[in-house]
């Protein structure tokens, strides 16, 4: 079975051939679809040389400057980008980290459909965008919350109805900042949390004596222990999940331990359910 030596060149030609020159203000008569190698390097800002070069195998590695501006200039996907890097240089881009507002209409299903177990999807700056409504009812009603609010640090720094439910405030809050820490760092949103660090500092001294101390935690899985008004002392297992094209998202799943506890979640989240029409 035959293989492309030069997988990089095939994919570069292949994507400027999809092209419409005229979109991007390019006229004049052409032999084959897409723009030409000079139009690339020129949307680009590289040389047309050394553009050719490596649509040609030749010149050695590009560096990831170069590579980033040649995918912008061939307006690539996320996932063309990254393939792009790995062709390249072998190895993915450096982590964007992107804000966000929401998440998909399908993931929101999927979360809802979890009737029993409190599911979350946040960011790396630990922003909470998405919940259902286990969570609402063993967690916090989020919905009630302004955005801004929407943070577990600030939640947990600042809002005593929350650390007087957790079993062990001290631990939970260790756990959470070293985990937000390692979270922020692995999406490149280490600037992007500055202002909330800065102001956690300001307003909790506790959190800035944890977060002096620079602890970096893993949190893929683990369990979680609440003091709960309805439901008393419950012991939830939660597991972390990436979302597949999003390293700035995270979703979190809490399973009950115990079934007993289970059907108690069941009947509030059932309670709780508003009327339809």
């Amino acid at each position: 079975m035959s293989t492309d030596s030069n997988a990089l060149g095939t994919f570069l030609r292949d994507r400027r051939s999809r092209l419409d020159p005229t979109v991007f203000g390019f006229s004049g008569r052409r032999r084959t679809p897409g723009l030409r190698r000079e139009e690339v390097a020129q949307r680009a800002n590289i040389s047309p040389t050394w553009y050719t070069w490596l649509e040609q195998g030749r010149g050695g590695a590009p560096s990831a400057d170069v590579l980033n501006r040649i995918a912008s200039g061939l307006m690539l996907t996320e996932p063309e980008r990254e393939h792009l890097f790995i062709l390249g240089l072998g190895r993915p881009p450096e982590v964007r980290y992107r804000a966000i507002e929401g998440i998909s209409p399908r993931l929101q299903r999927l979360i809802d459909a979890l009737e029993v177990s409190p599911a979350l999807v946040r960011t790396a700056a630990w922003d909470i965008v998405a919940w259902n409504r286990a969570a609402t009812v063993v967690m916090t009603d989020y919905g009630k919350l302004a955005p801004g609010d929407r943070n577990v640090l600030r939640l947990l720094f600042s809002n005593p109805a929350v650390r007087n439910v957790q079993h062990d405030w001290e631990a939970m809050a260790r756990f959470v900042v070293g985990a937000f820490r390692a979270d922020a760092a692995r999406a490149g949103a280490t600037s992007e949390i500055s202002d909330l660090v800065e102001e956690l500092c300001r307003t909790s001294a506790e959190f800035k004596r944890i977060w002096e101390e620079n602890e970096v935690i893993a949190h893929g899985e683990g369990t979680k222990r609440l003091k709960h008004p309805v439901l008393g002392d419950i012991e939830l297992e939660y597991s972390g999940f990436a979302i597949d094209g999003r390293p700035d998202l995270n979703m979190v799943v809490y399973n009950p331990v115990d079934p007993d506890l289970a059907e108690r979640i069941r009947l509030m989240v059932r309670d709780t359910r508003p009327e339809r029409d």
